[in-house]
C-alpha cells in the first residue's frame, strides 16, 4: 500500500493551534430538519446529546450545518440559518471550549454570527463565491475551508466532458481561491483545502481527484476530507448512505489516514478505532507487552457457560 499523502501538520486558529500530526475527526452535526443522514428537527439538548457522543468517541472538530445540501432541496434565509445553527455553537463554546466548532456555510451574514458566538473554522462549500466572506474570516482571525467547485451550491453537475483534466483545474481553483483569502487577509496558516469529492464531479472524477491529492496541493495545505458515505464510495460499492462505512474506511486507509488532514465523518467512533489499529499495524514501535484484553470485551454479552460479564 502506498504512503497518504502528507500535508501541513497544524492548523492556526486565531489565539490556538488545531494539532493535525495525525488526522483529526471533524464530527457532522445537522441542526437542520432535512438532511440525509441525521433524524428530522430536534431540540437543542438533542443536537448537544450528539456532540457530546461524537466528542467522548474521539471527535476534536465538530461542523455544524443549518442547510441541506441536497440539491433538490431550496435555499434557506440566512435568518432562518442562523436561528438553527447560532445556538448550538455558543452552547458547544460554553459546555465544550476545547473542541473546535467548524460551521458549514457560505453565507455573510451566517459567517459574522457564529463567528461572533465561538466558531472557529467557516467551511465554505461555495468556493468563496461571495467575495465579502474572506473578509469577515481574516477580521474574526478564523479559520476557512476553500471547497472546490465548478457550480454555485445546492446544483447538482456530474458530465463526463465537464473537465478537459480534472486534476490540474481543481488544483488550479484552489490555487487562486487561496491567494484571494490570504489577499484579503486570512492567515496562510489559517486556510485548508478541500477537493470537493462529488461536489460537480462524477464518481470517477472524484476517484481521480482523490488519487492525486499532492498533485493539486502543491503547497502542502491542510487538507479537508469530506469522503465519509459519499456518492463515489455508493456508486463503487452499490450501496445507501448508512451503508457504507466499509468504503469511508477503505478511502480513509488510501488517502486520508497520514499528518495534515481533517476528516469529516458521521461514523466518528468507528474511524477513530480503524486508524488506532492502522497506526499500530504500520509503526515500527514496540506493542506493550502487557497489553491484555480486558475479560468484559471477551464476549459480545456474557460467557459461554451463561455468566454475565458486567460492563
Amino acid at each position: 500500500m502506498s504512503a497518504p499523502p502528507s500535508f501541513r501538520p497544524f492548523l492556526r486558529l486565531g489565539d490556538r493551534t488545531l494539532d493535525l500530526s495525525r488526522p483529526a475527526l471533524m464530527g457532522v452535526v445537522n441542526a437542520n430538519p432535512d438532511s440525509f443522514s441525521d433524524p428530522g428537527e430536534r431540540p437543542l439538548e438533542a443536537q448537544l446529546d450528539q456532540v457530546r457522543a461524537m466528542v467522548a468517541d474521539g471527535a476534536t472538530v465538530i461542523d455544524v450545518g443549518g442547510q441541506s445540501g441536497i440539491t433538490n432541496v431550496a435555499e434557506v434565509h440566512p435568518d432562518v440559518e442562523i436561528a438553527r445553527v447560532e445556538p448550538l455553537v455558543r452552547a458547544i463554546a460554553t459546555e465544550l471550549p476545547q473542541v473546535v466548532i467548524s460551521v458549514d456555510t457560505y453565507k455573510p451574514p451566517v459567517v459574522e454570527a457564529v463567528l461572533e458566538a465561538g466558531a472557529h473554522i467557516i467551511n465554505d462549500v461555495s468556493g468563496l463565491r461571495a467575495p465579502e466572506l474572506a473578509p469577515l474570516v481574516a477580521r474574526h482571525r478564523g479559520a476557512l475551508v476553500i471547497m472546490h467547485t465548478a457550480a454555485p451550491p445546492k446544483t447538482r453537475l456530474q458530465e463526463s466532458d465537464l473537465y478537459r483534466d480534472v486534476v490540474a483545474e481543481v488544483g488550479a481553483f484552489l490555487a487562486a481561491k487561496r491567494a484571494e483569502a490570504e489577499a484579503a487577509g486570512v492567515d496562510p496558516e489559517s486556510i485548508v483545502v478541500d477537493p470537493g469529492p462529488d461536489f460537480t464531479k462524477t464518481p470517477a472524477q472524484t476517484v481521480e481527484v482523490l488519487r492525486h491529492l499532492d498533485a493539486l496541493n502543491p503547497g502542502g495545505l491542510p487538507t479537508l476530507l469530506a469522503i465519509s458515505r459519499k456518492d463515489f464510495i455508493g456508486a463503487l460499492t452499490d450501496t445507501r448512505p448508512r451503508e457504507r462505512l466499509a468504503g469511508t474506511l477503505a478511502a480513509v486507509a488510501a488517502v486520508g489516514s497520514g499528518p495534515g488532514v481533517i476528516l469529516r465523518v458521521h461514523d466518528v467512533g468507528e474511524v477513530r478505532r480503524f486508524l488506532t489499529v492502522l497506526d499500530v499495524l504500520r509503526s515500527r514501535e514496540p506493542v506493550d507487552p502487557d497489553l491484555r484484553l480486558e475479560d468484559r470485551l471477551r464476549w459480545a454479552a456474557g460467557r459461554p457457560d451463561g455468566t454475565v460479564v458486567e460492563p
